[in-house]
């Protein structure tokens, strides 16, 4: 198993350096739906860095597709981001932020 730090937390520095404000507002600026096509131009080079990172940890395994979850995956367009630098599917659910929850109460019913 393999980690590097990376996620909602870069995306969020990289806004806040911008702009030059506080991380809280970069938070807010990201989660916002309205800026949401400006915010994928800002985060596009720290997202396809995640998928390099993603794309050297699955090297030499059979993987034929890739599954989202979480809060940095509700962006729109990230899932195109990965495939075009994975060369493979990218599932998204609905709704990322449920995955976590429901898969602790199914995890619960054994």
């Amino acid at each position: 198993m393999a980690d590097e730090p990376t996620g909602g937390t870069h995306l969020s520095l990289v806004i806040a350096g911008l702009y030059r404000i506080p991380f809280i507002e970069a938070e807010n600026i990201k989660k916002d739906i309205h800026k949401e096509e400006e915010n994928m131009m800002l985060v596009r080079p720290v997202l396809e860095k995640m998928a390099t990172i993603v794309k050297k940890h699955i090297y030499g395994y059979d993987v034929d597709q890739i599954y989202f979850v979480g809060g940095t995956c509700c962006l729109n367009g990230v899932e195109k981001v990965f495939e075009d630098i994975l060369d493979l599917p990218v599932n998204k659910p609905e709704n990322p932020f449920l995955v976590t929850p429901l898969g602790i109460a199914m995890g619960s019913l054994k």
